[in-house]
């Protein structure tokens, strides 16, 4: 299982960002998966995640209406689209297939 995250930055306050995540090494569109994110001196935080057979989304309460997941089963693609980002949302992101599997995380820095 290999899963790889990219399009962290650095951003104001109310901008945007589009994180991705490549995934291989298994089946893709079999399988649930998930953004979580770990906040500067705090634990990990569950962010969103998207199932496999509909599509159905779900998000912590923190983001929703600013962030969406999306997949792209067919190029085995993971997106995270942040709009309307605040300072709080700094935090290196984390790609996840279940529990069990990471990628190497992208930084997202919400700062004037």
């Amino acid at each position: 299982v290999q899963l790889v995250e990219s399009g962290g930055g650095l951003v104001q306050p109310g901008g945007s960002l589009r994180l991705s995540c490549a995934a291989s090494g298994f089946t893709f569109n079999k399988n649930w998966m998930h953004w979580f994110r770990q906040i500067p001196g705090k634990g990990l935080e569950w962010v969103s995640s998207i199932y496999n057979g509909n599509g159905r989304t779900s998000s912590a309460d923190s983001v929703k209406g600013r962030f969406t997941i999306s997949r792209d089963n067919t190029n085995n693609m993971l997106y995270l689209q942040m709009n309307s980002l605040k300072s709080e949302d700094t935090a290196l992101y984390y790609c996840a297939l279940g529990v069990s599997h990471w990628g190497q995380g992208t930084q997202v820095t919400v700062s004037s």
